[in-house]
Parts: C-alpha cells; sequence; structure tokens
C-alpha cells in the first residue's frame, strides 16, 4: 500500500504580489474507510461478530463524548490519544482573561507509536 500525493505551488506569504513562489506536496486522500468497513475489516482479524464490534465503537462514542469533555485524555493504548484542545483570543493581562476568550473547543489526536511507524515506513508516490 502507498500514500500518493500531489504537488501544489504556494506562494511566500505577507508579500506583495505573492514573492518567491515554492512547491509543496499534500496527501492525496480519495478513499474513506466507513464504519461497515471497518467492522468487516475487524471481524477478519478476530473472532468477534458484527453486532459484538458494532456494540463495542457505540459504547466507546459514548464513553470518550463523556469523557473528553471533562478535561481528560482518552489514551487507546498503541492507537493513540484523544484530547480536547482550546483557541482562544490573547489577553495583555492574566486576570483579563475569561472564558468569552475562548473561540472554540476541539479535539485532537496524537497517534500511538504503532502508527508512527507505520506511516514512517509509509510507500510514497506522486499522483500522476
Amino acid at each position: 500500500m502507498s500514500i500518493y500525493y500531489k504537488l501544489y505551488e504556494k506562494p511566500q506569504p505577507g508579500v506583495a504580489g505573492g514573492g518567491i513562489k515554492k512547491w509543496y506536496g499534500n496527501a492525496v486522500l480519495d478513499q474513506e474507510l466507513s464504519v461497515d468497513d471497518l467492522v468487516k475489516n475487524i471481524e477478519k482479524f478476530s473472532s468477534f461478530t458484527e453486532a459484538d464490534i458494532r456494540g463495542v465503537m457505540f459504547a466507546m462514542e459514548h464513553v470518550i463524548k463523556e469523557e473528553i469533555v471533562n478535561g481528560k485524555i482518552i489514551r487507546l493504548d498503541v492507537l493513540g490519544s484523544f484530547y480536547p484542545t482550546l483557541s482562544t483570543d490573547g489577553v495583555d493581562k492574566e486576570e483579563d482573561f475569561t472564558a468569552s476568550n475562548i473561540r472554540s473547543v476541539k479535539v485532537s489526536y496524537r497517534p500511538g507509536k504503532r502508527i508512527i511507524d507505520a506511516l514512517a515506513q509509509a510507500d510514497l508516490k506522486k499522483k500522476v
């Protein structure tokens, strides 16, 4: 399996007329695995039934949702971690910061070592 990339040209930020343009690579994401696809693949590697897998996934979604809104890191062993992050507006003094300075609350994902290692060994190919 390979990760394909395509190239795009990007102008120099903050320079009138674009300045010196450089070429960058971007991963081509042309396929998506659905829950059905995941369930079928997990069935191949385990003795669990489709109903078991779907039940665990459903329960996992609810537990993650419940715990992440309480500021917890959800560490899924070698799969990685999910954790809440904030986007905020800055203020001059600490005492001036209030919850209204928080623009958004998001969830971030940090992959585990096996996923990082797999990506480091991925075959990279230019999409033509």
